[in-house]
């Protein structure tokens, strides 16, 4: 489809491009089965690391590609579509190291050990979502605490919406230093006494990211393992992307399964496929031009983000914007393709009940759609 290639402006690109097809295909083939089960499956492990994707955004000396932003998104996208589960899951830790090598959040010796854990393949998440705070964008402080002892802390508490929790290596667990009375961040080996995952997730959409309960019982850490304080004020986070480029991968999957059934499906009524009738033209043209627009907007700030790093922290409110925009339009995208294949987009014989499910969770990602109108108001009635 030509809605493909509109963004692919080198062939650097196009060769990421490529290499994300090939990995979305392969984990197309994991992700009904992810599905049913609720569980990151081992296999869709195995592909990631065979594709050498848990380091791909890193700089080369960690034997990563040190990709932009924009050519992150390139394949996030593409692999969303294949295996949306998959997408927003890998793209957590490839965030994290994306936010790593260019906020310089951690010391360098801290960033060099991760980087190189990465490098080995080994995957990992950040856990900061506890039941009674609720996300941690509200500013809920963390139940999770973190006593000093000789030569570390120990850590007690659960973390909710761990995803991949099952198949993690490190989880980078946010926690209250009770001597220091703030907020900080543990980085947890995952075969550590004390860790364990309790399989709570049992959801609607989204299946596939086994988003589990992590849970800390005394759990011993060293002091070097404590890599970040919350500071002051947040920067803005340009990774965070990542999301919106999940969902349109979502119903831009919807959109092409959606034009196949068109074109393959004649009922007996008709002497014609239904993609001759009027109506399904329509719906499918709206779909085409829904995707672009919120394509061009992802992309346009994306390029911003990765041109003009000075400009950055003006970016804060554009990169909730894109979020917004563009889970709620593929939501739009995908209710649309459900219209043209009617009835059969409910059975699990063809993948558009999954994309209907999945695509609702983009709307509980934070930012949440509340607080970014508020702030879009703000700005412009209480000067």
């Amino acid at each position: 489809m030509e809605l493909d290639n509109i963004y692919i402006k080198s062939e650097r690109h196009l060769n990421l491009y490529h290499r994300a097809l090939k990995l979305s295909k392969k984990l197309k083939t994991y992700a009904d089965e992810a599905d049913r089960q609720g569980r990151f499956l081992p296999e869709t492990v195995w592909t990631l690391k065979e594709h050498e994707y848990l380091s791909i955004v890193l700089p080369k000396k960690y034997g990563g590609e040190d990709l932009t932003l924009y050519e992150w998104l390139i394949m996030q996208e593409k692999i969303a579509e294949g295996d949306a589960a998959t997408a927003l899951s890998v793209g957590w830790h490839n965030g994290i190291l994306m936010e790593l090598k260019e906020g310089k959040l951690w010391s360098e010796e801290n960033f060099d050990w991760i980087a190189r854990e990465a490098e080995n393949q080994k995957l990992f998440n950040r856990a900061s979502t506890e039941k009674n705070t609720g996300s941690p964008t509200r500013g809920g402080r963390p139940e999770t605490v973190a006593v000093k002892v000789d030569n570390g802390y120990v850590l007690n508490g659960r973390k909710t919406f761990t995803t991949m929790a099952d198949v993690l290596d490190y989880v980078i667990v946010s926690a209250w230093i009770e001597d220091e009375e703030k907020i900080g961040w543990f980085a947890v080996d995952m075969k550590s006494l004390g860790v364990s995952v309790e399989q709570t997730w049992n959801t609607l959409g989204m299946r596939g990211t086994a988003s589990d309960d992590l849970v800390l019982n005394d759990v011993r850490v060293s002091s070097e393992r404590l890599v970040e304080r919350k500071g002051k004020k947040s920067a803005p986070k340009g990774w965070l992307l990542h999301i919106p480029a999940c969902y349109l991968g979502i119903a831009r999957a919807a959109l092409n399964d959606a034009v196949t059934f068109a074109n393959e499906f004649q009922p007996n009524s008709l002497d014609h496929p239904i993609s001759k009738e009027s109506h399904v033209r329509q719906k499918i043209g709206e779909m085409d031009l829904i995707l672009r627009r919120a394509r061009n907007y992802l992309y346009s700030i994306a390029e911003k983000w990765d041109q003009y790093p000075e400009q950055r922290e003006y970016l804060a409110k554009e990169l909730a914007v894109v979020k917004v925009t563009a889970t709620n339009d593929a939501n739009k995208v995908v209710d649309l393709a459900m219209r043209i294949v009617g009835g059969r987009g409910l059975s699990k014989n063809y993948p558009f009940e999954r994309y209907y499910r999945d695509v609702r969770a983009g709307l509980h990602n934070p930012p949440m759609d509340d607080l970014i109108l508020e702030q879009l108001a703000s700005s412009l009635l209480d000067n």
